[in-house]
């Protein structure tokens, strides 16, 4: 499985190549892979510093793909804010991050680490600790994800 992220400087930007270029590149890359999934996200706000699409500093990335109940929305950005952004950027770690949104109550939470020992650190010590102070079982009506290894080769 690859995990492949593209930011864009706008949302006019990201529509024109849509409309000029993709479907070029696409065909030329037919049969190279199968099952491709694509989700837009709107950038919300940083985690931890602010963001910057350069991967050159991290080895690990984890991706959280998250659906929230309608009702609970509100709850969980705040969560994100309060609870769980401070404790990312409290862990030595952690090197940078993003919060996006997408239509139907999507959240992704995207952290860079220096490593996956680093990573394991915060997992192990603090996520189910904080998972109950900002009651994200409440929150969460499904959530799929990823630690990613970074391949440098591949960063662009």
């Amino acid at each position: 499985m690859a995990h492949i992220f593209a930011f864009w400087e706008s949302r006019a930007f990201y529509d024109s190549f849509m409309a000029r270029s993709h479907d070029r590149l696409a065909s030329a890359q037919s049969g190279t892979f199968k099952d491709a999934q694509v989700r837009l996200f709107d950038y919300r706000f940083d985690v931890k510093t602010g963001f910057e699409p350069r991967f050159t500093d991290a080895d690990l990335l984890r991706v959280a793909l998250c659906r929230i109940h309608e009702e609970r929305a509100e709850h969980f950005v705040l969560m994100q804010e309060k609870v769980w952004n401070p404790a990312m950027a409290g862990s030595p770690g952690m090197i940078r991050g993003l919060f996006g949104e997408a239509p139907g109550n999507e959240f992704l939470v995207l952290s860079m680490w220096r490593s996956a020992a680093e990573h394991g650190k915060y997992r192990t010590e603090r996520v189910e600790r904080l998972a109950l102070r900002a009651q994200t079982e409440a929150d969460v009506a499904a959530l799929t994800g990823d630690v990613v290894d970074m391949e440098s080769s591949w960063t662009v």
